[in-house]
């Protein structure tokens, strides 16, 4: 199914932020009316993600879920904060972030469906911070950074643990961030990617390609989102 993008721009208290929304194509022609009514049913949860500290939504895995999902009845909508839409190259403090994001969310609320507050890395912690306050369905965590490079010392586990809804970690299996082995027990399910970096890159001795890579992301996502009740 082909999708259509559209962009909004919202206004919120740390500056205007961008949403680039991928929903199921409608049909255009009287004809074609009933197909699309019928595929506008299938529209049964929005996943918002966002980007994080070092990157935008161009990021490899935020694409192939855009490009993924709406096929099968998701919604996606790639949130840049308000820090990326003003062209700065350092993100804010955490609250500054949670204020971005706590000022997206009617908008991301509007289409009436269930909404997964998404993101990777720092938009990982993010959603993770203010899921059960949002009343988020569900939170998609993708590349969480569970603690800086090389100090485990300084987890990040209480915010992934805390997040209080349910919760999917997808990490790749070199991530210098966390590795899926490092992480504790909870109540949340986790995806290895296979040898794949922070950003989900693999390397090409690795027996996996990146396209690959990519397919154990979205058919994760996937199968994860359709257990959802």
């Amino acid at each position: 199914m082909e999708t259509v993008e559209t962009v909004e721009t919202v206004e919120t208290d740390a500056g205007p932020a961008r949403v680039t929304w991928h929903r199921a194509k409608k049909a255009e022609r009287a004809e074609r009316a009933e197909k699309a009514e019928k595929a506008e049913k299938k529209a049964r949860l929005v996943l918002a993600v966002s980007h994080g500290a070092g990157g935008g939504i161009e990021a490899r895995d935020l694409r192939a879920l855009a490009a993924e999902l709406p096929a099968h009845g998701v919604t996606v909508a790639l949130v840049e904060q308000p820090w990326r839409v003003a062209g700065k190259k350092l993100a804010p403090a955490p609250k500054t972030l949670d204020v971005g994001w706590r000022g997206l969310w009617p908008a991301l609320a509007r289409p009436g469906l269930p909404v997964v507050a998404g993101g990777r890395s720092a938009g990982a912690r993010v959603a993770c911070r203010t899921a059960a306050e949002l009343g988020a369905h569900a939170v998609l965590a993708l590349s969480f950074p569970l603690h800086p490079p090389g100090r485990p010392e300084k987890s990040r586990a209480d915010e992934l643990l805390g997040a209080g809804v349910p919760t999917l970690v997808v990490q790749g299996g070199n991530d210098p961030f966390g590795r899926p082995e490092e992480f504790p027990q909870g109540s949340y399910e986790l995806v290895e990617v296979p040898y794949g970096d922070h950003g989900f890159a693999v390397p090409k001795r690795a027996p996996v390609d990146q396209d690959q890579a990519l397919a154990v992301i979205t058919a994760g996502v996937l199968t994860w989102v359709s257990s959802l009740g």
